[in-house]
């Protein structure tokens, strides 16, 4: 029996839900309203500390909700482009695991699905959670044929939330003033984007698919393992899969993986990312570390298909041409492929195409620095980058979030702070640039240019 002294969560209701975003949307407007008076009065109130106060009002209401508000605040990073830090900081805190259900709530979600209770459809079924996130949770359990299993349950009535929590966050971030003027039009695209994928991701049905089409690309890849669907005992609400034994990469320091390992296991990942954007042209788009396991044979196992995204040839060529002529240093090339690819913004004011040097340099310092193998675990790239947002503010105006993109940078973005937990140190230039060499249409071997400040 799963223990009592547990903390569980129950269900919230619509009509509760209803009014706890509603006041979310009511507070930050109001203090927004009051920052615009202190201002016409003459106050040199910090802006900032209105936007953090904003941001942690609006992080802690969707923690509270759970489902697919704490869900949507889950996937902030793929805003990073339109949302101010203090925002996307107070939202970091909800990536942390989220309190379970209570197992006679599963149990009925199961019930609902299949008409039986989980003790007649299971051989076993582990009452006690084996995981549990925003929008479902995972129970360890056993099928007729012998065969262990995990059981992903969504939770109940997540799905019919969705659209209503997106348009409450959308209203609280537009009447809270934390998003520019200028990008209200790429917010609504930005969450047409998410609602597509969240939709996608509420239909286990359809990770279901997912599931059985990664795990048939993957089976090329002895380096790379990914669960069966039992189909018998999966739904749209309920899905089973084999289960897959794996260490979580928060244990690797506890267990002891060596550093060797540490630096195969991070090469791996990284392999499978980049088998899946440029040969597959579907990718496993939330890098969420929870989404992956470890083995001391170099294995991963890859989690969790609810969140997948499908790479259009013409985006995945843009993207390549611009990284390929970042490497170049030729910025002019890359300011027209930012343009083709919607991060600039057609209506904004020009810039010095050596705008983008210093964040070239920043993004391609793993690959090109001396020597290799670079040192993942000890990078501070995400710092700098803070910082380099920063000063970059001023041109603001002059980009856009690039829908098209904001997956595909999530992922990326995602598995270097994965990389970086995980510590490897590595020389990846020639897992990357023969793939974008050739997909931005190059010809010959690729040239690998001198480390930045050469």
């Amino acid at each position: 029996m799963a223990d009592d002294s547990r903390r569980t969560s129950t269900p919230v209701s619509r009509g509760r839900r209803f009014l706890k975003l509603a006041g979310m949307t009511a507070s930050v407007a109001g203090n927004f309203a009051a920052d615009r008076i202190k201002k016409a009065l003459g106050s040199e109130d910090d802006e900032n500390a209105l936007h953090r106060l904003n941001g942690e009002r609006i992080a802690k209401t969707l923690g509270e909700l759970k489902g697919a508000a704490m869900k949507i605040g889950q996937m902030a990073s793929i805003g990073s482009d339109v949302l101010p830090k203090e925002l996307s900081g107070a939202l970091q805190k909800l990536q942390k695991e989220a309190p379970p259900m209570a197992f006679d709530v599963i149990a009925e979600q199961i019930e609902r699905e299949f008409g039986s209770p989980p003790q007649l459809l299971f051989d076993w079924f582990d009452e006690e959670p084996f995981a549990s996130a925003s929008i479902g949770q995972v129970h360890r359990a056993r099928v007729d044929d012998g065969r262990e299993v995990v059981v992903k349950v969504q939770y109940p009535g997540v799905d019919a939330s969705v659209d209503s929590d997106l348009a409450h966050l959308k209203l609280a971030l537009k009447a809270s003033g934390l998003v520019n003027k200028a990008h209200r039009r790429a917010l609504n695209k930005v969450f047409e984007e998410v609602r597509a994928r969240l939709h996608e991701e509420l239909d286990y049905t359809n990770e279901a698919e997912n599931v059985r089409r990664f795990h048939r690309f993957h089976a090329q890849h002895d380096f790379v393992a990914v669960p069966d669907v039992v189909g018998e005992r999966s739904s749209k609400r309920v899905l089973t899969l084999t289960y897959e034994p794996s260490d979580a990469l928060t244990d690797l320091d506890e267990l002891g993986y060596e550093q060797s390992v540490r630096d195969t296991l991070g090469l791996h990942l990284f392999r499978s990312m980049v088998a899946q954007i440029f040969e597959f042209g579907s990718i496993q788009a939330d890098p969420n570390p929870a989404n992956y396991g470890f083995r001391r044979d170099g294995t991963v196992v890859l989690y969790d298909f609810g969140c997948v995204k499908d790479i259009k040839p013409e985006v995945l060529t843009s993207w390549s041409n611009a990284i390929v002529s970042g490497l170049e240093e030729d910025y002019e090339a890359v300011d027209r492929y930012m343009f083709e690819l919607g991060a600039r913004n057609p209506d904004g004011p020009d810039i010095d195409p050596l705008f983008y040097k210093p964040w070239r340099d920043l993004l391609v310092e793993p690959m090109l620095s001396q020597p290799q193998p670079y040192d993942y675990g000890t990078s501070n790239l995400h710092a700098r980058g803070v910082k380099l947002v920063t000063s970059s503010m001023r041109h603001i105006n002059a980009f856009q979030p690039p829908v098209e993109l904001v997956f595909l940078d999530r992922t990326v973005g995602g598995n270097y702070g994965n990389l970086r937990a995980i510590g490897t140190r590595a020389d990846l230039i020639d897992e990357f640039l023969p793939q974008l060499w050739a997909t931005a249409g190059r010809e010959g071997d690729p040239v690998v240019p001198p480390p930045p400040g050469a």
